[in-house]
């Protein structure tokens, strides 16, 4: 089973319609996962967790989009088809899913795509 992490803080204007295309894709996909919300209080606490921004999501560990390195308590930015937005969309979630998804060798309901 998959383990989904949704990364946030507070103040983010993006992490609720964030949350909301997440939680759409996993249930389109009928992908059963272990899942976790997780707030992110301070500074400190994102260099612990490796947060790179509101709202990160990391599957099975590992970041939805491939960043590593430095932490970031700020507001994050997702390459969405050349644009830059900081609500990632359900396609973008998706396709990065089911990536994750072949890179693990975990199966994949063939009937949902």
């Amino acid at each position: 089973m998959k383990k989904v992490e949704f990364q946030y803080f507070d103040g983010c204007p993006s992490h609720k319609q964030a949350l909301t295309n997440l939680k759409e894709v996993l249930a389109e996909l009928d992908i059963e996962v272990d899942f976790a919300l997780v707030n992110v209080e301070s500074p400190e606490q994102a260099e612990k967790l490796g947060f790179y921004g509101s709202p990160t999501i990391k599957v099975d560990g590992r970041d939805l989009e491939g960043r590593s390195g430095e932490f970031s308590y700020n507001c994050r930015l997702y390459d969405t088809d050349g644009e830059l937005t900081g609500i990632p969309t359900k396609e973008y979630i998706r396709e990065r899913l089911l990536n994750s998804n072949s890179q693990t060798n975990n199966s994949v309901n063939s009937e949902c795509c």
